[in-house]
């Protein structure tokens, strides 16, 4: 598993550097990369890897949030202003507030429980 790993990382990282050199994201050819090591197209991975590939892409998706979270700038936000922020939360405070609204006569559950199904609708939602 952990030549698995190495080769994972290595080649992710190198299709990262070539993506960036050609102007894309270096996200996509680290995923591009995943895709052809992976049992679909060379099955170069280890089966063990793949039986915790659930708790990897989590670790993964933590990784670019983070990324994402660190590379804000304060100078950038106060920028774009008042508009921005509305935007980040106000849609999701109103998907919360329609279920805590709509869930408990339709489902019969708690204004408490609808609030936390809100909650995590709001969170998946693309919008």
């Amino acid at each position: 598993m952990l030549t698995s790993i190495a080769l994972l990382t290595l080649c992710s990282l190198i299709a990262g550097r070539l993506f960036s050199l050609l102007r894309l994201p270096a996200l996509i050819g680290m995923l591009l990369t995943g895709i052809l090591l992976g049992p679909q197209i060379l099955d170069l991975l280890d089966p063990a890897l793949l039986g915790i590939s659930q708790e990897l892409r989590q670790l993964a998706l933590v990784v670019i949030l983070l990324r994402a979270g660190l590379a804000l700038k304060a100078k950038e936000l106060k920028q774009v202003g008042r508009p921005a922020m509305l935007l980040s939360f106000l849609p999701a405070l109103f998907e919360i507030a329609g279920v805590v609204i709509i869930a408990p006569l339709i489902f019969g559950i708690t204004r408490l429980e609808a609030a936390i199904l809100g909650s995590v609708i709001a969170a998946v939602s693309p919008e």
